[in-house]
């Protein structure tokens, strides 16, 4: 296994992990969000820039998600 592949494997490994954590607490969700991000470079890094791509704007949707979820679970001062 070469080191791109084994970035690639930690990459989604990651994101599965934070995935299935996501309900815990809104932290996990910016985790999940940085694990999309981190697929993303592997995609683009390994020539399959449609993966990357969507990843990249799984990354977004994600940093969008946890700010939503960072706004409802702390209490306004």
């Amino acid at each position: 296994m070469d080191a791109l592949t084994a970035f690639g494997l930690f990459a989604v490994a990651f994101t599965l992990v934070c995935y299935t954590l996501e309900d815990r607490a809104p932290f996990w969700t910016l985790l999940f969000a940085f694990g999309c991000l981190l697929g993303s470079a592997y995609g683009f890094l390994q020539g399959a820039w449609p993966f990357g791509v969507v990843e990249l704007i799984w990354f977004v949707v994600a940093l969008r998600r946890w700010a939503r979820l960072r706004r409802l679970v702390e209490p306004i001062a």
